[in-house]
């Protein structure tokens, strides 16, 4: 394989990481964060954009699985692929761990909600 198939094995990698957070948080109802938030990557975002997001991100994935010959590409294509996976969703835990709790909403506590 040539070396721009590596390039491409990574990359699917990450839009298929992707995938996941913008995906769950959508079809769960929850606002979460997108490029397309205010300010980008830390404001919140619509369900709807979030799944919107989700599907570019599994189409654009998608075709780089299949450009990149990540299921016919041998070992080191699938090795180059998890590569990808593991840098976007490690890089992806620290950013949304720093910038969640300055968009969660503060919750009222009472006294009857002490009691449940």
């Amino acid at each position: 394989m040539s070396w721009y198939n590596y390039f491409f094995c990574f990359f699917a990698g990450m839009f298929l990481a992707n995938v996941v957070p913008h995906f769950v948080h959508g079809i769960s109802g929850d606002p979460f964060p997108t490029p397309f938030a205010h300010p980008p990557g830390k404001g919140l975002s619509s369900p709807t954009v979030n799944v919107v997001w989700a599907l570019v991100n599994l189409i654009a994935g998608y075709a780089l699985f299949r450009v990149g010959k990540v299921s016919s590409g041998g070992n080191l294509a699938l090795v180059v692929f998890f590569i990808g996976i593991a840098a976007l969703s490690t890089w992806l835990s620290v950013l949304f761990a720093k910038i969640k709790p300055a968009n969660r909403p503060r919750e009222k506590t009472s006294a009857n909600s002490l009691l449940v």
